[in-house]
C-alpha cells in the first residue's frame, strides 16, 4: 500500500466547499489517553512539564495525527481555563459576574496576558514538531456563549437577561472584545502554523437552542461576525463547531461568514439532513455519531462508517469524515481505529 503523505491543502479545499482528490479525516478533539493506548506510549501529562517535556508531548501528539492519516493536527488552547473565577461552565454554581459591579471589577485586562503566557510555549512546541506536509487546525478555544456560561452560569444568564438587559448586552460585547484581542495576538504570531482556525461554541441540545434564537441573533451572532471577519482578514478559513438542535439559527450563523460546520447527533438529525440543507453554502465535517463508536463492535463500526462515509463523500461538496463530536477517553480505541480503517478503504475505492 502507498505510504500516506499528509497534505493540509486537502483540508483547505474542503473549507472552500470543494471536493479534494482524497477525502480528508477530521476530529475536533482526540483525548491523549486514547492516543496513548494506540501508540503504546505514555505522554499525556508531559504537556504541563518543562520545554523538553512539551516537545516530547507534541512529538507523539503530532505523530498520532500523521499515523492516523490526518492532513492537519487539531489543537487549541481554551480561554475559559484561564478566566478568574473559572468553573460555572460545569454547572451547579454562579460565575464571578452577577451584577454591574462584578462586571466592572472583573480582571478583563489580565486575560489576554494569561492566555499568552499559557499558550505560547505550547504553540511553539507544536510548531517544532509538526510533520512535513501538515499544518495545525484550531488555535483559540471556546466561543462567545461558552465564555458567558463560565462568567455568569447558564441558569444565572436568564436572571441577568431579565433583571438587567443592558448588562446582558454589554457582557456579550465585552466577551467579543476579549476574544478579538486574544485572537489578534494569536493570528499575528501563528498564522503560518495554523491553516484553519475554529471556534467551538455549543448553542443547542437535543430539541432546541440553549437560549432563545432571538437572543442568539441579537447578542451572539454580531460577535460571531466580528470574529469570523478577523480570522478571514488573515486569509485563514473559519470552522464553527456547535452541538445540538441549532437549525433555527443556522442561516444566521452562515451569514456571519463561517466556512464550515462540525458536530452532529443522529438523535437531532441524520447527517444527510445537514448536507441537504446547508452543503450548497458551507462545508460539513464529521457524520459518524459518537454513540456508534461507543456501542457498536469494531466490525459494525467499520461497515457503518464505510457505507455512510461513501454516501457523504458522494453527495456532499466539502466534506471530511470523522466523529460527530470528538473522541473522549471512554471511546474504545478499537472502534476509533475501525472508523479510520473504513476511511482508508473509502479512499482506496475512489
Amino acid at each position: 500500500m502507498k505510504t500516506f503523505e499528509p497534505d493540509y491543502r486537502y483540508m483547505l479545499q474542503v473549507m472552500a466547499n470543494g471536493k479534494p482528490a482524497r477525502m480528508p479525516v477530521y476530529e475536533h478533539i482526540i483525548d491523549p489517553v486514547v492516543m496513548e493506548k494506540i501508540l503504546d506510549v505514555s505522554f499525556a501529562e508531559l504537556i504541563d512539564g518543562d520545554e523538553k517535556d512539551r516537545n516530547e508531548f507534541f512529538k507523539h501528539y503530532c505523530r498520532f495525527f500523521k499515523e492516523m492519516t490526518y492532513d492537519t493536527v487539531s489543537f487549541e488552547m481554551l480561554i475559559v481555563d484561564l478566566l478568574p473565577g473559572h468553573g460555572a461552565i460545569f454547572g451547579g454554581c454562579a460565575g464571578p459576574i452577577q451584577n454591574r459591579s462584578d462586571f466592572e471589577a472583573y480582571s478583563w485586562e489580565d486575560i489576554p496576558r494569561l492566555f499568552r503566557e499559557k499558550s505560547v510555549p505550547c504553540f511553539d512546541a507544536l510548531r517544532n514538531n509538526i510533520p512535513d506536509g501538515m499544518k495545525a487546525l484550531g488555535g483559540v478555544g471556546n466561543g462567545v456563549f461558552e465564555i458567558s456560561e463560565d462568567l455568569v452560569g447558564y441558569e444565572y444568564l436568564s436572571y441577568m437577561m431579565l433583571d438587567d438587559p443592558e448588562l446582558f448586552r454589554d457582557l456579550y460585547v465585552k466577551i467579543g472584545d476579549l476574544i478579538l484581542e486574544i485572537r489578534h495576538n494569536f493570528l499575528e504570531d501563528y498564522n503560518d502554523l495554523f491553516a484553519i482556525c475554529r471556534m467551538g461554541d455549543d448553542l443547542g441540545f437535543k430539541t432546541s437552542t440553549l437560549i432563545s434564537p432571538e437572543n442568539i441573533r441579537e447578542h451572539i451572532i454580531p460577535q460571531y461576525k466580528r470574529i469570523a471577519g478577523q480570522v478571514k482578514s488573515f486569509g485563514i478559513p473559519f470552522l464553527w463547531h456547535s452541538c445540538g438542535n441549532i437549525f433555527d439559527v443556522m442561516d444566521d450563523v452562515i451569514a456571519t461568514g463561517i466556512n464550515a460546520k462540525h458536530s452532529n447527533e443522529d438523535a437531532v438529525a441524520p447527517f444527510d439532513t445537514w448536507i441537504e440543507r446547508y452543503n450548497d453554502r458551507i462545508a460539513l465535517l464529521g457524520g459518524i455519531d459518537v454513540d456508534i463508536l461507543c456501542r457498536e463492535t469494531p466490525e459494525n463500526v467499520f461497515d457503518i462508517v464505510y457505507e455512510r462515509g461513501k454516501r457523504f463523500r458522494d453527495t456532499a461538496k466539502g466534506y471530511a469524515l470523522g466523529s460527530g463530536n470528538s473522541i473522549p477517553d471512554y471511546i474504545p480505541p478499537e472502534t476509533y481505529l475501525a472508523m479510520i480503517e473504513a476511511a482508508k478503504k473509502i479512499r482506496e475505492t475512489e
